[in-house]
């Protein structure tokens, strides 16, 4: 059922792309959206992962690393049936963590230094699998595409005032509207398309780490964290709040516009009706060692 909505709710963000463009200019104005929106997609397929990974001012985490996240990430990737990913290691105190590529093959997994200082090691590793599973379930394409349109289609409403083709066919009042409306349409539906990606990601996560249980408790411990600590650098780009496991936005007003994650609750009711269904764990996540280190001690190396 996941994978039908995902299709629906992409039809209808393309729908309102293609709607808005000959709104404002007929055929041509269509004709000038779907190449804006080509230009877009194609320049983010290929350099979102950096971009994100920039943002965030993520460090690549070696092989070798003394944490043994490494080497806890290639076990699971193992277990999922992935190619090994990038890791990447985020230097703040809230919890969290994302991934990010355009497929599986060029893929990444950030996780923050928070995350490692406030989960157990089982914890860590559910948090990992969920986010292997985004990445085996192409999430990560899925959300970039997502949200180049949403932006395109934001780009679009705002120039309506310059395409005499709207004025003509919506009149002033609707062509103003439109600016305003289009942009939280698209946004409402690049919401709905990452709510429902979270589910999947959960379910198929807790069969990667072989326990729903520890990803259950790893989304409270996070939840908790998340909603106290502040993420700076995710407050100043809040459209890719969509990408943590968790919502890490709480510091300011205008964050409830971007709640793109699902309740926890009904996150956790859902992973806790998972128990008894689940494969037998395959991951001995509790033998990889993982260091947790104290804040004060400074930034993870």
């Amino acid at each position: 059922m996941g994978y039908t909505k995902t299709a629906i709710l992409m039809a209808a963000m393309t729908a309102l792309f293609v709607g808005i463009g000959y709104l404002l200019g007929g055929g041509g104005g269509l004709v000038i959206a779907f190449v804006i929106a080509l230009a877009m997609n194609a320049f983010t397929w290929w350099n979102s992962d950096k971009m994100v990974l920039r943002m965030h001012n993520a460090q690549p985490v070696p092989p070798n690393d003394r944490m043994g996240l490494h080497a806890m990430v290639a076990e699971l990737a193992r277990n999922a049936n992935l190619p090994m990913p990038a890791v990447y290691l985020i230097d703040t105190p809230q919890p969290n963590a994302f991934a990010t590529g355009r497929s599986p093959s060029h893929a990444a997994v950030a996780v923050t230094s928070g995350l490692l200082q406030t989960l157990d090691r089982d914890q860590v590793a559910a948090v990992v699998a969920h986010e292997l599973a985004h990445i085996k379930n192409h999430d990560t394409a899925i959300m970039t595409v997502t949200a180049t349109f949403a932006g395109a289609i934001s780009m679009l409403a705002n120039f309506a005032l310059f395409f005499g083709g709207s004025r003509e066919r919506l009149g002033i009042i609707g062509t103003i509207a439109m600016m305003f409306l289009a942009p939280v349409a698209a946004a409402l539906v690049q919401m709905a398309i990452s709510r429902s990606r979270e589910y999947e990601a959960d379910r198929i996560g807790a069969e990667i780490c072989g326990n729903p249980m520890w990803l259950a408790s790893a989304l409270e411990q996070i939840q908790k964290g998340a909603t106290r600590i502040d993420n700076p650098a995710a407050e100043r780009n809040p459209a890719m709040a969509h990408m943590f496991i968790i919502n890490p936005l709480h510091a300011h007003s205008r964050d409830k516009l971007f709640s793109t994650h699902p309740a926890t609750e009904n996150r956790v009711a859902a992973l806790r009706a998972m128990v008894g269904t689940t494969p037998a764990q395959t991951v001995p996540a509790s033998r990889i060692p993982l260091v947790r280190r104290n804040r004060k001690s400074g930034p993870w190396t």
